[in-house]
């Protein structure tokens, strides 16, 4: 399995950032991990139906060596393996949840935001 290459860029701070967070499913993965808690990897896989498990696992790998998520083997027979949010990974939760609000914001124009959270799309002829 290839790695990508390690180390931030120096360049652009937001960029290093985005090398960390970035990837189809890395969001997606820290915030079941922050909204449910510590994960097994199926459980991560039924969470996350659309992702396969070889990407899963590069994903996970990558996240934990760049210290986002810790992963957890617990003595059991089977083996249980856990993943949570790092100390590192809750750091980016309040970045993540500026970023959702933006994207509510600006790329859902058709979605309707309750006080309480609960954000669902506008029907089209409600609009009328």
């Amino acid at each position: 399995m290839e790695r990508r290459p390690r180390g931030p860029r120096i360049d652009c701070a937001l960029d290093a950032a985005m090398t960390v967070v970035g990837g189809k499913w890395k969001a997606t993965i820290l915030c079941k991990l922050y909204m449910k808690g510590p994960l097994r990897f199926n459980q991560l896989l039924k969470e996350i139906e659309a992702v396969s498990p070889r990407i899963l696992t590069k994903q996970l790998r990558e996240m934990e060596d760049d210290g986002l998520i810790a992963r957890t083997v617990k003595a059991e027979v089977p083996v249980c393996v856990e993943y949570s949010l790092s100390e590192k990974g809750r750091t980016l939760i309040p970045a993540l949840k500026l970023l959702a609000g933006w994207s509510l914001d600006n790329m859902f124009q058709y979605y309707v935001r309750f006080d309480d959270g609960i954000t669902i799309p506008e029907r089209d002829d409600a609009k009328s």
